[in-house]
């Protein structure tokens, strides 16, 4: 997690390691606990001052500088003067800037709060490690880190990324008394965050507004989400094909199944009667709907169609008056009939082997907001600013998109 190693003494930002025909000054006194070890700065390459052209320079002093570190105690910088400008400049080792505190360390501090400890638990930690770093100390690391990570939908984090479907999906954190909408979208393949944002509401315009600079930079060709209208117009309206979330529709129908038939079990309704419908009738269609929603075979449309038009007669009840079972059975079968391409598009987008490119569902972006946004902001009970909520969210989906590589969490703070 370090971007301070060892004694190799590298400079951070406008210096990089000098050509053979450079001078490179030798710092040969540097403080690691009780050791001295001889370390070496490289030539800067550019001045420091905005816009001065200078390349070459004049070392000028040898300053030591002491820090707060795992290994060293304290570190030697030298001072630059720009032959251009005449402005003097340190260069530090890797790891080190004009701060007292060591990148290493600071790192360590945003580890131990992206795991789930709280600023004052991160201190006790580093304080029993023999590290001095102040609670208050670890919240700048963290939020300078979670401010360094980009919006995640902004262009060069996106740049090349090139994904066949995103899934999307919308929730909510409570900061400073008020919830806060959060759009989130994934690659639906790998589950790669694509984009943790702030969202002004969650209706088609605004969910079109966040959701299609996204599609078109990772050039994806199908959106995934649950089967709410606006993602539908979404989809419409961009172009794209759509996968409705099999696991949400399949809920969703089991529960209205159950619930119609036992309303229909009791006897108390008659309003199959008007529709000429026997309850045995309407029982053995809702039970073929339960069993054609867990196949989802892509040619059950016909016959979804089929059982619609058996209660495309029902008529709407009277305003005030609650729905009866024939027009909520009508409209359960009017919309799975209409819903059932986006249900089962799956099902016939494959690969040039055959496979099924995404399995249906919008698992991946359901893990996304529970393990990178929900599990921190639950152990918090809230942020206290809208662009925290955010920045850590954003930095704890960065973290998870390099599980596989890991991440140098210091390097977000060089």
């Amino acid at each position: 997690m370090s971007a301070l190693e060892g004694s190799d003494g590298e400079v951070s930002e406008s210096v990089t390691e000098p050509p053979s025909s450079t001078v490179v000054a030798e710092t040969p006194k540097l403080a690691v606990g009780a050791t001295f070890t001889t370390v070496t700065v490289a030539y800067p390459k550019c001045c420091a001052r905005k816009g001065c052209p200078g390349v070459r320079f004049i070392p000028r002093q040898e300053v030591s500088k002491k820090i707060v570190d795992t290994e060293h105690r304290q570190v030697t910088a030298w001072r630059y003067e720009c032959m251009s400008c005449g402005h003097v400049f340190r260069v530090y080792p890797r790891g080190v800037d004009h701060k007292q505190i060591s990148k290493r360390v600071n790192g360590m501090a945003v580890m131990m709060y992206l795991l789930g400890l709280s600023y004052g638990a991160v201190e006790i930690v580093l304080g029993s490690l023999g590290i001095g770093i102040g609670k208050t100390s670890v919240y700048r690391a963290v939020q300078e880190a979670a401010r360094r990570v980009p919006g995640m939908r902004q262009g060069k984090q996106l740049e090349g990324y090139r994904a066949k479907a995103v899934g999307a999906d919308v929730t909510s954190v409570r900061c400073h008394g008020r919830w806060v909408t959060v759009g989130i979208a994934v690659d639906a393949i790998n589950g790669m965050v694509l984009s943790i944002d702030e969202l002004p509401g969650e209706d088609a315009e605004q969910l079109k507004a966040w959701l299609e600079p996204i599609l078109n930079a990772v050039d994806a060709e199908v959106v995934v989400s649950d089967d709410a209208d606006a993602f539908k117009k979404v989809s419409d309206e961009t172009g794209r094909s759509q996968q409705v979330c099999k696991s949400h529709v399949g809920r969703n129908t089991e529960d209205l199944v159950e619930e119609l038939s036992a309303i229909i079990r009791e006897g108390q309704d008659h309003s199959l009667e008007a529709i000429q419908v026997s309850p045995e009738r309407a029982l053995e269609d809702l039970a073929c709907l339960k069993a054609m929603i867990h196949s989802r075979r892509p040619e059950d449309q016909a016959c979804l169609e089929g059982i619609y038009l058996r209660y495309a007669q029902a008529r709407k009840p009277g305003k005030g008056k609650k729905h009866d079972v024939a027009f909520r059975i009508r409209n359960l079968f009017m919309d799975r009939w209409n819903l059932w391409p986006r249900l089962t598009f799956y099902r016939n987008w494959k690969d040039e082997d055959g496979n099924e490119i995404i399995d249906g569902t919008n698992n991946h972006c359901e893990r996304a907001i529970g393990w990178w946004i929900k599990e921190r902001y639950r152990s918090m009970r809230g942020y206290k600013q809208e662009q925290s909520a955010l920045g850590i969210s954003r930095l704890i989906a960065l973290a998870g998109n390099h599980l596989a590589r890991g991440l140098h969490l210091a390097d977000l703070m060089a």
